[in-house]
């Protein structure tokens, strides 16, 4: 039986190396200090890389890391040594790609921040437990759009997605109350 495809982790770091969004799906790093110093060597080693046209990969402790700079964040995705390059190539495109349309393409730190639950729904719906289960930024980013919508906003402002599924809420209130 073949196994299915598995990340590791996939992080969101500053200019500086620092966290902004990280998920780890694997055991290899068992304590907050092992994460830490995984992520403090990867970014020493890919900070010089130009990533910023297109996503460079690289093997690093015993891993396939892709990666992907854009603005001052810098996108990694970690996945085994034996696993497809392209597979993890389509979840940071994908990762990427969800994060660019849910910030309206003003990908940075600041806006990253400001905008962090976006970011962990989209992790959310990427990779859950190392599985991949999806890697289309429109599926993804609909998907996040939907669960991160404000009921009580007026029907003017939501999309038709969001005004039904808030008339569906509001119907299940109603009859079960």
């Amino acid at each position: 039986m073949d196994s299915f495809p598995v990340v590791k982790n996939i992080l969101l770091l500053d200019s500086e190396g620092k966290r902004v969004a990280v998920k780890y799906y694997s055991d290899d790093w068992p304590t907050n200090t092992a994460k830490l110093a995984f992520e403090k060597s990867l970014f020493a080693k890919t900070m010089k890389s130009n990533a910023r046209t297109e996503a460079e990969i690289t093997m690093f402790d015993s891993n396939i890391v892709l990666y992907k700079f854009v603005q001052d964040l810098h996108f990694y995705v970690t996945g085994g040594e034996d696993e497809n390059e392209l597979i993890l190539a389509a979840v940071l495109q994908g990762f990427f790609d969800s994060i660019s349309l849910l910030l309206r393409s003003n990908v940075d730190k600041r806006e990253a921040l400001e905008n962090l639950d976006l970011i962990f729904l989209c992790l959310d719906e990427i990779v859950e437990r190392g599985m991949i289960l999806e890697t289309d930024a429109n599926v993804i980013a609909g998907k996040v759009a939907v669960n991160s919508m404000d009921p009580s906003a007026p029907l003017s402002e939501q999309t038709i997605g969001q005004a039904l599924a808030t008339a569906r809420e509001h119907l299940t209130r109603t009859l079960f109350q």
